[in-house]
Protein backbone atom coordinates (compact mmCIF):
# COMPACT_ATOMS: atom_id res chain seq x y z
CA UNK A 1 0.00 0.00 0.00
CA UNK A 2 1.53 3.23 -1.12
CA UNK A 3 1.47 5.91 1.60
CA UNK A 4 0.03 9.05 1.66
CA UNK A 5 1.63 12.13 -0.92
CA UNK A 6 -0.67 14.80 -0.44
CA UNK A 7 -0.96 17.30 2.41
CA UNK A 8 -4.37 17.84 3.77
CA UNK A 9 -5.98 20.04 6.33
CA UNK A 10 -9.78 19.67 7.33
CA UNK A 11 -12.34 21.14 9.64
CA UNK A 12 -14.63 18.46 11.49
CA UNK A 13 -17.98 19.46 12.93
CA UNK A 14 -19.78 17.31 16.15
CA UNK A 15 -22.56 18.66 18.14
CA UNK A 16 -23.99 17.03 21.47
CA UNK A 17 -27.02 18.03 22.95
CA UNK A 18 -27.94 16.98 27.00
CA UNK A 19 -24.73 15.32 27.49
CA UNK A 20 -20.73 15.82 28.52
CA UNK A 21 -18.76 15.72 25.53
CA UNK A 22 -15.66 15.78 27.38
CA UNK A 23 -15.39 15.63 31.57
CA UNK A 24 -12.83 17.64 32.95
CA UNK A 25 -11.17 15.36 36.32
CA UNK A 26 -9.89 18.66 38.02
CA UNK A 27 -13.28 20.10 38.06
CA UNK A 28 -15.37 16.72 39.12
CA UNK A 29 -15.89 15.77 35.68
CA UNK A 30 -17.95 18.88 34.73
CA UNK A 31 -17.79 19.41 30.76
CA UNK A 32 -14.29 21.18 29.73
CA UNK A 33 -15.29 24.99 28.90
CA UNK A 34 -12.71 28.10 28.32
CA UNK A 35 -13.18 29.92 31.40
CA UNK A 36 -12.92 33.61 29.64
CA UNK A 37 -15.61 32.99 27.01
CA UNK A 38 -17.36 30.11 28.23
CA UNK A 39 -17.25 28.04 25.11
CA UNK A 40 -17.02 24.71 25.30
CA UNK A 41 -14.00 23.15 24.75
CA UNK A 42 -13.31 18.83 23.92
CA UNK A 43 -9.69 17.64 24.31
CA UNK A 44 -7.95 15.88 21.37
CA UNK A 45 -6.78 13.44 23.13
CA UNK A 46 -10.80 12.42 23.94
CA UNK A 47 -11.31 12.17 20.30
CA UNK A 48 -8.61 10.45 19.47
CA UNK A 49 -9.39 7.76 22.02
CA UNK A 50 -12.82 7.46 19.71
CA UNK A 51 -10.77 7.12 16.61
CA UNK A 52 -8.85 3.99 18.24
CA UNK A 53 -12.06 2.56 19.96
CA UNK A 54 -13.46 2.71 16.24
CA UNK A 55 -10.53 1.42 14.43
CA UNK A 56 -9.88 -1.46 17.12
CA UNK A 57 -13.83 -2.48 17.15
CA UNK A 58 -14.57 -2.57 13.08
CA UNK A 59 -10.86 -4.07 12.30
CA UNK A 60 -11.70 -7.12 14.22
CA UNK A 61 -12.50 -10.59 12.70
CA UNK A 62 -13.13 -14.89 13.70
CA UNK A 63 -9.20 -14.41 14.81
CA UNK A 64 -8.51 -11.13 16.26
CA UNK A 65 -7.43 -7.93 15.05
CA UNK A 66 -6.57 -7.86 11.61
CA UNK A 67 -2.59 -7.89 10.90
CA UNK A 68 -1.67 -4.25 10.72
CA UNK A 69 -4.80 -2.81 12.35
CA UNK A 70 -4.02 -3.16 16.27
CA UNK A 71 -4.08 -0.37 18.28
CA UNK A 72 -0.88 0.81 21.08
CA UNK A 73 -3.20 2.97 23.76
CA UNK A 74 -5.93 0.75 24.86
CA UNK A 75 -7.44 0.92 28.35
CA UNK A 76 -6.19 -1.68 31.34
CA UNK A 77 -3.09 -2.73 29.33
CA UNK A 78 0.57 -1.39 29.25
CA UNK A 79 2.64 0.13 26.76
CA UNK A 80 5.56 -1.67 27.61
CA UNK A 81 3.55 -4.91 27.09
CA UNK A 82 3.18 -4.02 23.64
CA UNK A 83 7.13 -2.53 22.84
CA UNK A 84 8.17 -6.38 24.48
CA UNK A 85 6.13 -7.48 21.53
CA UNK A 86 8.42 -5.96 18.86
CA UNK A 87 11.59 -7.29 20.79
CA UNK A 88 10.06 -10.88 20.82
CA UNK A 89 9.82 -10.59 17.10
CA UNK A 90 13.45 -8.90 16.47
CA UNK A 91 14.40 -11.49 18.53
CA UNK A 92 13.97 -14.03 16.13
CA UNK A 93 14.76 -11.40 13.23
CA UNK A 94 18.75 -11.32 15.21
CA UNK A 95 19.32 -14.63 15.13
CA UNK A 96 18.02 -14.71 11.10
CA UNK A 97 20.04 -11.94 10.63
CA UNK A 98 22.96 -11.78 13.06
CA UNK A 99 23.66 -9.81 15.74
CA UNK A 100 22.72 -5.92 15.47
CA UNK A 101 23.67 -3.02 17.26
CA UNK A 102 21.20 -1.38 19.64
CA UNK A 103 20.37 1.70 17.01
CA UNK A 104 19.75 -0.52 14.33
CA UNK A 105 17.31 -2.94 16.67
CA UNK A 106 15.74 0.31 17.58
CA UNK A 107 15.02 1.38 14.26
CA UNK A 108 13.66 -2.18 13.54
CA UNK A 109 11.65 -2.40 16.89
CA UNK A 110 10.09 1.10 15.95
CA UNK A 111 9.58 0.05 11.74
CA UNK A 112 7.74 -3.08 13.53
CA UNK A 113 5.49 -1.14 15.89
CA UNK A 114 4.39 1.35 12.94
CA UNK A 115 3.75 -1.85 10.70
CA UNK A 116 1.18 -3.34 13.48
CA UNK A 117 -0.17 -0.32 15.51
CA UNK A 118 -2.50 1.81 13.67
CA UNK A 119 -2.48 4.75 16.26
CA UNK A 120 1.13 4.79 16.11
CA UNK A 121 1.33 5.48 12.28
CA UNK A 122 -1.28 7.85 12.63
CA UNK A 123 -0.82 9.90 15.60
CA UNK A 124 3.11 9.17 16.47
CA UNK A 125 3.91 7.94 20.16
CA UNK A 126 6.62 7.90 22.65
CA UNK A 127 7.98 4.62 22.66
CA UNK A 128 11.37 4.92 24.48
CA UNK A 129 10.64 5.38 28.30
CA UNK A 130 10.87 1.11 29.01
CA UNK A 131 13.41 -1.56 28.96
CA UNK A 132 12.18 -2.45 25.50
CA UNK A 133 12.70 0.88 23.81
CA UNK A 134 11.29 1.42 20.35
CA UNK A 135 12.47 4.94 19.97
CA UNK A 136 9.94 8.24 18.87
CA UNK A 137 7.03 8.17 15.96
CA UNK A 138 5.75 11.70 15.29
CA UNK A 139 2.51 10.84 13.67
CA UNK A 140 1.41 12.20 10.35
CA UNK A 141 -2.52 12.61 11.81
CA UNK A 142 -2.72 16.00 14.05
CA UNK A 143 -6.07 17.35 15.70
CA UNK A 144 -6.41 20.52 17.71
CA UNK A 145 -9.08 20.81 20.59
CA UNK A 146 -12.57 21.40 19.74
CA UNK A 147 -14.33 24.61 20.37
CA UNK A 148 -18.20 25.34 20.66
CA UNK A 149 -19.00 27.97 18.08
CA UNK A 150 -20.64 29.50 20.95
CA UNK A 151 -20.69 29.49 25.01
CA UNK A 152 -22.06 26.76 26.29
CA UNK A 153 -23.77 26.95 29.76
CA UNK A 154 -23.15 23.70 31.96
CA UNK A 155 -25.71 22.06 34.37
CA UNK A 156 -25.10 20.36 37.41
CA UNK A 157 -27.79 17.64 38.20
CA UNK A 158 -28.57 15.31 41.22
CA UNK A 159 -29.32 11.90 40.75
CA UNK A 160 -30.60 9.39 43.72
CA UNK A 161 -30.76 5.52 43.38
CA UNK A 162 -32.91 3.50 45.76
CA UNK A 163 -30.18 0.36 46.14
CA UNK A 164 -27.76 1.30 49.03
CA UNK A 165 -23.49 0.64 48.72
CA UNK A 166 -23.06 -1.51 51.46
CA UNK A 167 -24.64 -2.38 54.74
CA UNK A 168 -22.91 0.55 56.50
CA UNK A 169 -25.28 2.85 53.85
CA UNK A 170 -28.24 1.08 54.37
CA UNK A 171 -27.62 2.17 58.63
CA UNK A 172 -26.60 5.39 58.20
CA UNK A 173 -28.71 5.96 55.10
CA UNK A 174 -26.17 8.00 52.83
CA UNK A 175 -24.72 6.89 49.38
CA UNK A 176 -27.66 7.06 47.37
CA UNK A 177 -27.17 10.29 45.31
CA UNK A 178 -24.94 11.48 43.10
CA UNK A 179 -24.17 14.31 40.39
CA UNK A 180 -24.15 14.04 36.31
CA UNK A 181 -23.45 17.14 34.24
CA UNK A 182 -24.39 18.48 31.29
CA UNK A 183 -24.12 20.58 28.26
CA UNK A 184 -27.76 21.69 26.56
CA UNK A 185 -26.03 22.18 23.51
CA UNK A 186 -22.78 22.56 21.81
CA UNK A 187 -21.95 22.56 18.43
CA UNK A 188 -18.05 21.78 18.56
CA UNK A 189 -15.52 22.53 16.07
CA UNK A 190 -12.17 21.33 15.65
CA UNK A 191 -9.09 21.66 12.76
CA UNK A 192 -6.81 18.61 11.79
CA UNK A 193 -3.63 18.31 9.61
CA UNK A 194 -1.98 14.93 7.48
CA UNK A 195 1.55 15.86 6.77
CA UNK A 196 2.60 13.14 4.06
CA UNK A 197 6.52 13.65 5.21
CA UNK A 198 5.44 12.02 8.78
CA UNK A 199 3.39 9.47 6.67
CA UNK A 200 6.43 8.20 4.82
CA UNK A 201 8.19 7.94 7.81
CA UNK A 202 5.22 5.93 9.89
CA UNK A 203 3.93 4.17 6.98
CA UNK A 204 0.37 5.88 6.97
CA UNK A 205 -1.05 4.61 4.09
CA UNK A 206 -4.06 5.72 1.68
CA UNK A 207 -5.88 2.62 3.17
CA UNK A 208 -5.31 3.93 6.52
CA UNK A 209 -6.42 7.63 5.09
CA UNK A 210 -10.05 5.74 4.14
CA UNK A 211 -10.40 4.86 7.91
CA UNK A 212 -9.28 7.51 9.16
CA UNK A 213 -12.33 9.71 6.89
CA UNK A 214 -14.84 6.61 7.74
CA UNK A 215 -14.41 7.06 11.34
CA UNK A 216 -14.62 10.62 12.19
CA UNK A 217 -18.14 10.10 10.49
CA UNK A 218 -18.90 7.22 12.32
CA UNK A 219 -16.93 8.48 15.77
CA UNK A 220 -20.09 7.85 18.32
CA UNK A 221 -21.97 5.14 16.78
CA UNK A 222 -20.05 2.94 18.94
CA UNK A 223 -19.67 5.37 21.88
CA UNK A 224 -23.27 5.94 23.29
CA UNK A 225 -24.10 6.44 26.70
CA UNK A 226 -26.15 8.08 28.85
CA UNK A 227 -23.04 10.60 29.89
CA UNK A 228 -22.70 11.44 26.29
CA UNK A 229 -25.72 12.68 25.35
CA UNK A 230 -27.24 12.94 21.62
CA UNK A 231 -23.99 13.05 20.09
CA UNK A 232 -23.21 13.08 15.78
CA UNK A 233 -20.64 14.29 13.52
CA UNK A 234 -22.53 17.32 11.64
CA UNK A 235 -19.38 17.41 8.32
CA UNK A 236 -16.12 16.99 7.77
CA UNK A 237 -14.50 19.27 4.96
CA UNK A 238 -11.35 18.22 3.61
CA UNK A 239 -9.15 20.34 1.65
CA UNK A 240 -6.31 18.05 -0.37
CA UNK A 241 -3.85 20.07 -1.52
CA UNK A 242 -1.82 19.02 -4.90
CA UNK A 243 1.51 18.40 -3.18
CA UNK A 244 3.38 17.58 -0.16
CA UNK A 245 4.43 20.95 0.83
CA UNK A 246 0.83 22.27 0.33
CA UNK A 247 -1.07 25.09 -2.07
CA UNK A 248 -1.97 27.58 0.56
CA UNK A 249 -2.07 28.20 4.15
CA UNK A 250 -4.15 25.74 6.47
CA UNK A 251 -5.76 29.09 8.36
CA UNK A 252 -6.60 30.48 5.71
CA UNK A 253 -8.56 27.14 4.44
CA UNK A 254 -10.29 27.20 7.59
CA UNK A 255 -11.29 30.80 7.29
CA UNK A 256 -13.36 30.09 4.30
CA UNK A 257 -15.09 27.46 6.42
CA UNK A 258 -18.31 29.42 8.66
CA UNK A 259 -20.41 28.56 10.88
CA UNK A 260 -23.14 31.36 11.75
CA UNK A 261 -26.20 31.24 14.17
CA UNK A 262 -29.24 32.02 12.30
CA UNK A 263 -31.07 35.23 12.73
CA UNK A 264 -32.99 35.08 15.74
CA UNK A 265 -31.53 32.72 17.41
CA UNK A 266 -30.39 33.40 21.39
CA UNK A 267 -29.74 30.35 23.02
CA UNK A 268 -29.22 27.18 20.32
CA UNK A 269 -30.94 24.00 21.19
CA UNK A 270 -29.88 22.09 17.32
CA UNK A 271 -28.01 21.78 14.20
CA UNK A 272 -30.52 23.56 12.77
CA UNK A 273 -30.53 26.67 14.27
CA UNK A 274 -26.94 26.89 12.35
CA UNK A 275 -25.69 27.99 9.07
CA UNK A 276 -22.72 26.33 7.59
CA UNK A 277 -21.20 28.01 4.74
CA UNK A 278 -18.46 26.60 2.05
CA UNK A 279 -16.66 27.77 -0.70
CA UNK A 280 -17.41 26.89 -4.18
CA UNK A 281 -14.70 25.12 -6.52
CA UNK A 282 -14.13 28.57 -7.92
CA UNK A 283 -13.17 29.86 -4.47
CA UNK A 284 -10.55 27.85 -3.99
CA UNK A 285 -6.92 28.54 -4.19
CA UNK A 286 -5.19 27.02 -6.97
CA UNK A 287 -3.78 23.95 -6.40
CA UNK A 288 -6.97 22.54 -3.74
CA UNK A 289 -9.59 20.57 -3.81
CA UNK A 290 -12.49 20.38 -1.18
CA UNK A 291 -14.59 17.17 -0.65
CA UNK A 292 -17.30 16.42 1.88
CA UNK A 293 -15.28 13.75 3.98
CA UNK A 294 -18.79 11.63 4.91
CA UNK A 295 -19.77 11.74 1.13
CA UNK A 296 -15.71 10.13 0.61
CA UNK A 297 -16.36 7.80 3.69
CA UNK A 298 -20.04 6.49 2.59
CA UNK A 299 -18.00 5.34 -1.16
CA UNK A 300 -14.34 4.26 -0.27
Amino acid sequence: MSTVQSRYDFVYLFDCQDGNPNGDPDSDNSPRVDPETFQGLVSDVCLKRKIRDYIYQTQKDGAGVKKGYDIYVTSGSTLESKQKRAYEHLKEQVTAAGPKTKKEDIDRARDWMCANFFDIRAFGAVMSVTDFNCGQVRGPVQLMFARSNDRVFTTEHTISRQAFTGEKDVKSGTGTFGRKHTVAYGLYRTHGFINPVFAEQTGFSEEDLKLLWKAFCSLFELDRSAARGLMAPRGLYIFKHDSKLGSAPAHQLFESVSVKLKDGVVSPRSFSDYTVTVPEASELPNGITLMNGCAVSATA
